[in-house]
Order: structure tokens, then C-alpha cells, then sequence
């Protein structure tokens, strides 16, 4: 009977088959840009979406935001957004159907994804928003595709994982490094540069799933490198 069972894979979104090629599907790649670290307090003051099918950017979407906080000067200097700069921005609360709908229907991911999902899924919760018919990106129990993960994995003997760093050792352009469009559309070019390595699975479900292993090694031994000695 073995060809009847189906292995489960936790983190999949149903819209995709598991064995679909994942890099036919859509992909969006989304980076946001905030005012701190704590997704509970910080707020998001830029989001970028870019939209990625068979290795080419087929859209792009970006939008600059008033957090209704001051920006710290720390935060500020990494990104470079000022409170004059969003003082005439919408909310997040304003476009925060133009962000599900760029969304909807395409496989989320990230660099470095748990920082990027979180303080989306926060600001959306601050909405009130129901997950029923939420896009991917917003069901809390879906796997974001991570491209910081192969990064560590297959760049292992380098010292710097960092985006900048990672598009530059595989010959890409990243001019505007901590705004959100440049390093989605960097990030999304670094996944599909990466992919060319034999260790990426091809297909969607394998990929998740794999990455999902290989994440909890990685942060089992960043937790070892932590520990006092």
C-alpha cells in the first residue's frame, strides 16, 4: 500500500500541490521596513512586494507608511526613513487590502522570514483581520520560503550571511540596501541563484519541507554558539 500514503508536510499552503515545480508558481517576495525589532510594539513603515514566476520579476509592489509613532534615530539610520518622509503616507490600516491582494494565491517568502512575517501578521491582527480567506502569507501555520536558510547552508564557510553580502558573492545588484523594494527584489534573485545548487529541492513540498529541517539545525546550533561557556 505504500503508494497510496501521502507524506504530510507541515507548513504548506493548500493552494499549491506538493509536487508542483515551485519555481513555476508565483512567488512573493516580501521585505518590510519598521521602526524597531519588537513586532508587538514597532510598527511597519514600508512594505515591498516583489512578484517572481519561472526565475523573472513579473510585478512589483511598494508602500511607504505613516507608523502613527516616531521613528527612533536607531531605526532611522539603518533605513533612512524619516518622520517627514511618512507624515503624508497612508496607514497601514489604508492599504491593507492592496497588500493581501498582491498576496493572494502566490507563495510567500522572505529573507530571514520570521522577522518579516511577524510584524505583518502583528500589524494585520491589529486589524482584526480572520484568517479564512487570508492569502498565504497571512495563515500563521504556513512556512515562508526563506532564502536566508540556503544562504547559511550552502555558503556555509562564509563568515557574513547578510543580503548585501550574499547578492554581491553571487553577482547581484543591490544598490538601496534596508529598503523594502531593492531588498525583496535582491532577496527574490538571491532564491532563485541559489536554487541552481543541486541541495534545493525542485519541488514545493520537498522544499518546504527540507528547509524546515534544515532551519531547526541551524538554530540549534546558533543556540550552542550562544550558551555561556
Amino acid at each position: 500500500i505504500a503508494h497510496l500514503l501521502r507524506t504530510i508536510i507541515r507548513g504548506l499552503a493548500e493552494e499549491f500541490a506538493q509536487d508542483a515545480a515551485w519555481r513555476d508558481l508565483e512567488i512573493a517576495l516580501l521585505d518590510v521596513e519598521t521602526t524597531g525589532r519588537d513586532p508587538a510594539h514597532d510598527r511597519v513603515i514600508e512594505v515591498g512586494v516583489v512578484v517572481g514566476r519561472g526565475g523573472e520579476i513579473v510585478a512589483r509592489y511598494n508602500w511607504l507608511l505613516n507608523p502613527g509613532i516616531p521613528i527612533p534615530q536607531e531605526s532611522r539610520e539603518v533605513h533612512g526613513i524619516t518622520d517627514e518622509q511618512v507624515a503624508s503616507a497612508p496607514s497601514f490600516e489604508a492599504v491593507a487590502h492592496e497588500i493581501a491582494d498582491a498576496l493572494r494565491g502566490r507563495v510567500p517568502a522572505a529573507y530571514n522570514a520570521e522577522f518579516d512575517k511577524q510584524f505583518l501578521l502583528s500589524e494585520f491582527a491589529r486589524l482584526g483581520a480572520r484568517a479564512g480567506s487570508s492569502p498565504p502569507a497571512l495563515r500563521r501555520e504556513i512556512s515562508w520560503v526563506d532564502p536566508l536558510v540556503w544562504a547559511r547552508e550552502i555558503q556555509s564557510n562564509e563568515r557574513s550571511r547578510a543580503l548585501a553580502d550574499v547578492a554581491q558573492r553571487l553577482g547581484i545588484a543591490l544598490e538601496k540596501a534596508h529598503r523594502a523594494s531593492e531588498d525583496a527584489e535582491a532577496a527574490l534573485r538571491v532564491l532563485y541563484a541559489l536554487a541552481e545548487d543541486a541541495r534545493i529541492p525542485r519541488q514545493y513540498g520537498p522544499l518546504v519541507q527540507e528547509q524546515r529541517r534544515i532551519g531547526f539545525l541551524q538554530a540549534d546550533e546558533r543556540r550552542r554558539w550562544q550558551r555561556p561557556s
